[in-house]
């Protein structure tokens, strides 16, 4: 799927959508901003938003659980020097969203401030997908037989599959941004946003022995994007990395050589490294990557971009949830430090632009820096030539879960899929490996970087400081040197 080639207004929908039916307009808006400001704020924001979401999972041939859920409020925020006041509510009325503005000034110092805000001043974005509806893109008949045929998919693929977990998931959001900045221009923008998400677990069976396998993906498509060639290649991925697993030796344990396959283990980028770029750990000077703006943190050659601009993907957005379109951010470039994702608050006290990097889980929730699509660009090495130059190392395919500490970068992640390269090739599966080190050190192990940049098939969920948000990853293959592999044999 393509964005629409018409214009499409957010605006307007954005209107019908969270103002009107509740008797709002713009001078509400601009009613609520100013209660703020007669007293000293530097600048305040509403963010309106609106979210139906549906979602339906099958378990043994038959569908166990649906649901279905409407959220809809307004978060109020007033920022003065570098404290911050937040006040939301479910009740769209005019009366509770001056209730909340009041509340939201407590923080600001009275006196020095003004009522009166100028007019807000529409800020329009590239949009960058179709403003569709994927919960109602099928009826629900039509969504169970979807996820009854990719367990057909993978059930026929080998007959000692014997457990299959398939979830369908859709959202429809739209958002509005009034904000207003002291002695500045006020603003208004708003998008409306689909995601969709399909994932599949397998469980295989041979003897006494159980494994398991994983896919799925999607983005901010609606529902005809799981054709018939993407419930195949979900089928056969999950399926193949649990009979991988299924035959897998214990994996060794030591220091090795390292070759991470393309797309989606590119999460080792994003928390790892990604995390210690974001804006407040570096404004706090709590990252392993604080003060260090034009050092060379990685190696030649590496360079990781955030882009929230890329059309339909997960992590995209045609605003933030602070109403600032979002970007391409290098952030490092040929192996030196050129800047943090910012949000508009760590970007106003760092002395810097905001970067379109503001997001947050709901109205309900303060606005902070987050990733979007954070990836490492393609070098010029066939990925084969990659992996012929190790004698002995390990190959990972797919990553589980990991932790990562951001004042310092050292991480634990679980391979989910993994195997052997022995003389460069790619030979045996290997089960029970863990990858241990550090995010800016294993950046300047670094040593080859192929040709093949993916981004991931569209499931990754990111979290931070208890909010969780859709997000997107993508490397190409990479080797690191001198990393050290938690093993069991």
């Amino acid at each position: 799927m393509k964005p629409a080639d018409a214009p499409i207004d957010h605006l307007a929908i954005a209107r019908r959508t969270l103002l009107e039916p509740y008797g709002l307009d713009e001078r509400t808006l601009q009613r609520a901003l100013g209660v703020i400001f007669e007293h000293d704020a530097d600048f305040a924001d509403l963010y309106f938003q609106y979210l139906r979401s549906e979602s339906f999972s099958l378990e043994e041939g038959i569908v166990k659980s649906g649901s279905f859920d409407i959220e809809q409020g307004v978060g109020v925020r007033a920022v003065s020097g570098d404290k911050t006041a937040f006040a939301y509510s479910d009740d769209l009325s005019e009366d509770a969203l001056l209730e909340a503005a009041q509340t939201a000034r407590a923080i600001t110092s009275a006196g020095g401030g003004t009522a009166r805000v100028a007019g807000l001043k529409p800020r329009a974005a590239v949009p960058l997908y179709a403003a569709t509806d994927p919960v109602a893109a099928l009826a629900a008949v039509e969504k169970i037989k979807l996820l009854e045929r990719i367990e057909k998919l993978a059930r026929s693929r080998d007959p000692r599959v014997k457990q299959v977990m398939a979830n369908l998931a859709g959202d429809y959001e739209v958002v509005l941004v009034a904000r207003q900045d002291r002695g500045g221009e006020g603003l208004i923008a708003a998008d409306v946003r689909p995601l969709s998400r399909l994932s599949l677990t397998v469980i295989v069976e041979d003897g006494a022995r159980r494994e398991q396998g994983f896919s799925g993906g999607g983005g901010r498509v609606d529902l005809a994007y799981f054709d018939e060639a993407v419930l195949q290649e979900y089928a056969a991925t999950a399926v193949d990395m649990a009979l991988a697993n299924l035959v897998a030796r214990p994996a060794p344990a030591g220091v090795m050589s390292v070759v991470l396959g393309p797309g989606f283990p590119g999460i080792l980028l994003h928390e790892a490294v990604g995390h210690g770029l974001e804006g407040d750990f570096n404004r706090k000077g709590s990252s392993a990557f604080a003060g260090r703006i034009g050092q060379r943190v990685a190696s030649k050659g590496v360079t990781v971009i955030d882009d929230g601009t890329l059309p339909d993907r997960r992590g995209s957005l045609s605003i933030d949830d602070e109403g600032t379109p979002t970007g391409r951010t290098v952030l490092i470039e040929d192996g030196v430090l050129l800047g943090y994702m910012q949000d508009t608050l760590n970007a106003r006290l760092m002395g810097v632009a905001p970067t379109g990097n503001g997001r947050r889980e709901s109205f309900a929730h303060l606005p902070m820096p987050r990733m979007t699509n954070t990836c490492m660009l393609g070098g010029d090495v066939d990925p084969q030539e990659i992996v012929r130059s190790v004698k002995k190392g390990i190959y990972a395919s797919n990553f589980g879960g990991g932790q990562v500490d951001i004042t310092n970068g050292k991480f634990v992640f679980s391979m989910a899929e993994a195997y052997l390269i022995e003389n460069g090739r790619i030979t045996a599966p290997v089960k029970g490996a863990t990858l241990i080190g550090n995010g800016p050190d294993a950046l300047t192990r670094v040593t080859m970087i192929g040709n093949d940049m993916q981004l991931d098939s569209g499931i990754g969920t990111c979290g931070k400081d208890g909010q969780s948000v859709p997000v997107g990853v993508g490397q190409p293959t990479l080797r690191i040197e001198g990393l050290t592999i938690g093993g069991t044999g």
